[in-house]
């Protein structure tokens, strides 16, 4: 029995798992080739999944939060992860090479406008490729908001989560010595980027292994690190990101820019008890988005499985269905 009545495991609020109709490697120049797949209905309305991290890659069950027979759903491994060739690569691995790199699948698919579904970092990219190709976009749904701010990192990287899990914050901190602590991502950064795969594998185990011991509102603080390699291309990813600031003109810019997208519909899902992406951006940015419906989910953290994120992630998808 649930712990509470109105908590099922995600996996019940999701459609059954389905295989992709099409799958194809995507040169998008520069050296690299981006995985791309498709399911559900070919003719049904387009939706483009982005994953989080950077560096996270999709997964299956991330085509079920979609009704198949509404919906063709479009997934993609960004550049360096997941199935994307060079794996674990930074060389001209930006965000707006990612944005390009959207609109370059919604060309090769023939796909006039698109709902763009996307949570964490995932969220940042939708939010910036909207503010970038409004016309493309006729939907937005987003979960666990990340504006690419910089209080968001001091926030994560700089202790104030740390406060709530300070075993898992000693764990995190105790591989860097004492002076190089004031500034994490920079210290990280050297050891992800030392050119020893043994180092940079053990240092990318440490760097996912704090953020996944927190996406659950369940954590026990324990954490699967996986895969040596998978966690070496997520943690270089993800700490290149954060060290170029999202590679954005200045901070705030995302906020800055919503009157470019101040027409288009829609949905954010957010934990209430998110401690990688506080919900303060979360409400923040629907402040600052007419169309915008902002679901607080109670009981949840950040991750996508969290079953009220699921849940209402589902229902949002299911009314936009309905709508046609």
């Amino acid at each position: 029995m649930d712990k509470f009545p109105d908590q099922k495991r995600a996996v019940q609020y999701l459609y059954p798992p389905i295989d992709p109709f099409d799958q194809r490697m995507l040169a998008v120049g520069q050296g690299h080739t981006i995985y791309v797949e498709q399911c559900g209905n070919p003719d049904g309305i387009p939706v483009v999944v982005l994953h989080g991290g950077p560096g996270g890659g999709c997964s299956p069950s991330m085509r079920r939060y979609f009704d198949p027979s509404k919906f063709r759903v479009i997934l993609f491994d960004q550049r360096g992860c997941g199935r994307s060739k060079p794996h674990a690569s930074v060389t001209d691995n930006t965000t707006w090479h990612l944005v390009a790199d959207i609109e370059m699948i919604r060309r090769e698919l023939g796909i006039e406008q698109w709902i763009v579904f996307g949570g964490s970092w995932g969220a940042t990219l939708s939010l910036i490729y909207a503010q970038t190709h409004p016309e493309a976009v006729r939907n937005l749904v987003l979960r666990g908001v990340f504006l690419m701010m910089q209080s968001e990192l001091d926030w994560f990287y700089g202790g104030g989560a740390g406060k709530f899990w300070p075993e898992v914050w000693a764990r995190f901190t105790s591989l860097i010595p004492e002076d190089e602590q004031d500034d994490l991502i920079k210290a990280y950064h050297r050891r992800l980027f030392s050119g020893d795969i043994s180092v940079e594998q053990r240092y990318g185990r440490a760097w996912a292994a704090w953020e996944n011991a927190l996406a659950s509102i369940h954590s026990t603080g324990g954490s699967n690190e996986g895969p040596a390699e998978y966690a070496r291309a997520f943690s270089r990813l993800e700490n290149h990101y954060f060290t170029n600031a999202g590679f954005l003109e200045f901070d705030g810019q995302i906020l800055a820019h919503m009157l470019r997208i101040s027409h288009i519909p829609g949905v954010i899902v957010q934990g209430r008890y998110d401690m990688i992406c506080p919900p303060g951006s979360a409400y923040q940015l629907a402040e600052n988005w007419m169309q915008c419906e902002l679901k607080m989910v109670r009981n949840a953290g950040h991750a996508l499985s969290e079953p009220g994120i699921s849940a209402e992630l589902v229902r949002a998808m299911d009314r936009i269905g309905a709508q046609g």
